[in-house]
């Protein structure tokens, strides 16, 4: 479930819980900082338990420049029918949603009673994402097929199948004029299928078809992407406003430390197809966020794969980002500066190349990593007191002017929900979350500043917090099991990414 989340901790975890307060982590927040209180504005459900973000790749855009919201779904309280096999959500249908000014829409599916969710929403309120169709997978005796759509105008497209059909697919991405970045399987058989890994599918179900990457307009329809070198399999990651696509392939058949091959990650657009971006030596590059100067980051493994970098790619040179040499880094979002944020030894911000901040933890944590930051350089991410594998245990954070704090501590005492994960900040400041309520069930919301660009914005506490007045935070609550957690056997973990053992000090 946790791509970020697995992708910093199966292959860097344990060098984080090894390494101390690295270089100038204690010089940063020893200045004081003041932040702004934080209004909570809790998503409501479809009727049903719960509702939330789902942890995929694409948590970077679930939140818009505009505070419109669409990235998970919102559970109804129409039983699914296919639970507990094949289950979304608390053993609900679950249905695709916008918020926007404190009013849920729902976005409804292919037809009644399926479930659908989102996955990206644009600056101007293009979704896009998944629905099943009512149809069972002929190759997996129960399994609901899977068709990508968008929502555009209060109306649902599916965008098909690639030429040749197909039985499972989902729009991951969208920009402004309605190109959509996507997924679909096809009818070549393959029993090492890339779609036994991706977050927006059934991942872990054994599924024996290629998963490609495709392209999507209303003029072209679907086009498939293609492959680099000799692969047979691609993923789709995102999409800009020029309309260039990142995502990963495999490259040959040969082994590799991610999907058991090469694996290799793209730059694609119309003028040049797809173009590898080359790595640091390794047999595994996933890029993981662009953007819109053409600027991408991701994580590489190093020769040998003893370990991972994140790095910055662009005007077709790849650079590992610096910081902690011979240790394990990975790059998670960028923004319009080409400032990068991922994890080192803890959450780290990249200014430019080789100019790295180590943002904490809060607290006495041992662990903690970025997931989203605006042009402002306000950093949001998880911060964990335990749990340095699956985040579990986990307080969502903001970063800014030097200090890191938890984002519990910004908002009223008497909250509905403990932030548990901060996915992403949009420029007005406004953070999308995930909380756990009073019953244990994961819920989302939008945690909207207290600031002079959110004037009279009702239970707003407009004064300043000193940072150092925050040296206590709210005891962590662990995440829920089994059909509390939105979505845990739908979508799995980007595990796929490799586990490898601590460098040498």
């Amino acid at each position: 479930m946790k791509s970020a989340k697995l992708m910093c901790c199966s292959i860097a975890v344990l060098t984080v819980l090894t390494i101390t307060a690295a270089m100038n982590a204690q010089d940063v927040q020893a200045q004081p900082a003041k932040h702004h209180h934080y209004q909570l504005a809790q998503i409501p459900t479809l009727g049903g338990p719960g509702v939330n973000f789902f942890d995929n790749t694409n948590n970077i855009a679930v939140l818009n420049a505009r505070g419109t919201v669409s990235g998970g779904a919102a559970d109804t309280l129409i039983p699914d029918p296919f639970n507990p096999m094949y289950w979304w959500s608390n053993g609900n249908v679950t249905k695709a949603y916008l918020w926007q000014y404190g009013v849920l829409t729902e976005l409804g599916s292919l037809l009644d009673n399926v479930n659908s969710g989102s996955a990206w929403i644009s600056s101007n309120g293009i979704v896009a994402g998944l629905s099943e169709n009512g149809q069972i997978d002929p190759s997996i005796p129960g399994l609901p097929e899977i068709s990508p759509v968008v929502w555009r105008d209060g109306k649902i497209t599916n965008l098909g199948t690639l030429p040749g059909g197909g039985y499972q697919g989902a729009a991951v991405s969208v920009n402004n004029r309605g190109e959509v970045a996507g997924i679909a399987s096809n009818l070549i058989s393959d029993t090492n299928s890339l779609l036994n890994y991706n977050p927006n599918l059934w991942a872990g179900v054994g599924y024996g078809y290629q998963l490609r990457a495709f392209v999507w307009d209303q003029t072209n329809g679907m086009q498939d992407l293609g492959t680099l070198g000799t692969g047979t399999n691609a993923e789709a990651t995102a999409i800009n406003e020029r309309g260039q696509i990142i995502g990963d392939s495999y490259t040959s058949a040969a082994p590799g430390v991610c999907y058991g091959v090469t694996t290799g990650g793209f730059l694609w657009d119309r003028a040049h197809g797809m173009v590898d971006v080359g790595g640091l030596g390794g047999t595994c590059t996933v890029p993981t966020d662009l953007n819109n100067q053409g600027q991408l980051v991701g994580v590489s493994t190093v020769a040998g794969d003893a370990y991972q970098r994140a790095f910055l790619w662009e005007h077709g040179s790849l650079r590992d980002l610096g910081g902690f040499e011979g240790r394990s880094t990975g790059a998670f979002a960028v923004n319009e500066k080409g400032e990068a944020v991922g994890f080192a030894a803890h959450a780290a911000l990249w200014k430019q190349v080789g100019e790295m901040i180590d943002l904490g933890t809060v607290g006495s944590d041992p662990c903690s990593f970025a997931q989203g930051v605006n042009n402002e350089s306000q950093v949001v991410g998880d911060s964990s007191p335990s749990d340095c594998v699956n985040f579990n245990t986990s307080r969502g954070f903001l970063w800014e002017h030097g200090s890191i704090v938890d984002l519990n501590t910004l908002i009223p005492p008497n909250s509905p929900l403990y932030i548990i994960y901060a996915y992403t900040i949009n420029h007005r400041g406004e953070i999308a979350v995930n909380g756990i309520d009073a019953n244990g069930i994961e819920q989302a919301a939008v945690l909207v500043p207290c600031d002079e660009s959110h004037a009279g914005v009702e239970g707003c506490d407009y004064s300043l917090v000193d940072a150092a007045a925050m040296a206590q935070s709210p005891a962590p609550r662990y995440l829920p099991s089994g059909a509390q957690r939105l979505s845990q056997q739908r979508r799995t973990s980007r595990s796929h990414m490799p586990t490898l053992p601590p460098p040498s000090r």
